[in-house]
């Protein structure tokens, strides 16, 4: 955490920055304005911080205000910081060839002030569509045929949710539409993969309520992700245990005719003394004539663990949540998200996410509640 509050510091003070040089660029601010203006900003930087020492403090409806209020400016912050430097490089590019090239191209010119209001424009219209986009989610279905899955079995559908981030933005009236999502595939098992929750509980026993009603044939199932650390692990695994899911901790279990193992998320060597049981010596132990399915929070491939698993299902990584931040994750985790990946040995899906943290939008990469339909391999 500290790790990420110095990056945190270092990185979107420059935006901030980047974005005051923009706007005395297109306007001739007075002193007063330009401080205001600095001022906001200066709030803004500091919101977020303030809203997590707020909500340890059990300060919630000031705390959501600000909660909401400062992280749709990141969002909206950011979709104009990169939709302005990707002008200003082709800017740059320009003013490079006139002058290897020795000439001038006749393009036409644009005031700072027209440039910034058309770059102002296009960043709020595509902050509208990623409100739209973040409320529009999309129930992905994939099939995988199995000869573990035998036909007196039959089909085992399999819902994967996946970093809700249950907290102070994401609350009861989204969580109503990811459920009704899950109950229109009526799926066998539910599974949640990491981060149901965000960084801290604060009243959210009617949210506990809710999933706790959704009750498949055979089970709910989760596993931690990093912010289930964050939030506090044993508020973590009591909320999701009163939401009815069983937490596999370095466990598999048989349900149904499949083994289910589900493994901590990394964090837990920060926050705790982790397992001492590695997800090779884990699997090892799983009965192979099952199909084996591996809840894994971050998208990462042991390649121990090859050979010993038939679908690990992941998340994490948002698909990026506002493009172009999917190229970032991209060069962690170069597993393509919202689709089935084939392994050496196995399969992997990597969900875009069912929720939103930070800015409550999604910008290309639409939210998801997963279907995984298990069918019997056709001789």
């Amino acid at each position: 955490m500290i790790r990420f509050l110095l990056l945190y510091l270092s990185v979107y003070p420059l935006v901030h920055y980047y974005a005051l040089r923009k706007i005395r660029a297109a306007f001739l601010l007075s002193k007063k304005a330009h401080l205001c203006l600095v001022l906001f900003m200066a709030t803004m930087i500091a919101a977020p911080i303030m809203v997590r020492l707020a909500e340890r403090a059990g300060i919630e409806t000031g705390a959501r205000f600000w909660a909401y209020t400062s992280f749709s400016w990141m969002g909206l912050l950011f979709l104009f910081t990169t939709i302005s430097a990707a002008v200003d490089t082709v800017c740059y590019a320009i003013l490079a060839t006139e002058k290897i090239q020795k000439r001038k191209f006749s393009l036409p010119r644009v005031s700072p002030r027209q440039l910034f209001a058309n770059q102002a424009m296009l960043a709020l219209a595509m902050y509208g569509y990623g409100l739209f986009e973040a409320a529009n989610i999309r129930l992905e279905h994939i099939e995988i045929a199995s000869p573990k899955i035998t036909a007196s079995t039959g089909r085992i559908r399999i819902a994967q949710i996946s970093d809700v981030h249950l907290g102070l933005i994401i609350r009861e009236e989204r969580l109503k539409q990811i459920i009704a999502r899950i109950q229109e595939a009526q799926p066998d098992i539910l599974v949640s993969t990491g981060d149901l929750l965000d960084g801290q509980l604060n009243h959210l026993t009617t949210e506990a309520g809710l999933l706790a009603a959704i009750n498949p044939p055979l089970g709910k199932f989760a596993i931690t992700g990093n912010h289930e650390f964050y939030a506090g692990i044993q508020d973590a695994l009591d909320f999701t245990n009163a939401s009815g899911f069983t937490i596999l901790r370095q466990q598999g279990m048989m349900v149904g005719g499949i083994t289910i193992v589900g493994v901590d998320d990394p964090a837990v060597k920060a926050f705790g003394n982790g397992h001492a049981e590695s997800e090779h010596d884990l699997l090892a132990t799983q009965p192979k004539e099952n199909f084996t399915l591996l809840l894994k929070h971050r998208p990462a491939i042991d390649p121990n663990s090859l050979g010993l698993f038939d679908l690990q299902l992941s998340g994490h990584t948002h698909k990026g949540q506002i493009f172009p931040f999917n190229l970032l994750t991209w060069i962690f985790y170069p597993q393509r998200a919202g689709q089935l990946t084939a392994l050496n040995s196995g399969l992997l899906y990597l969900s875009r996410g069912t929720g939103t943290w930070g800015p409550p939008i999604r910008f290309l990469a639409p939210p998801e509640v997963t279907i995984i339909d298990l069918l019997p391999a056709k001789n």
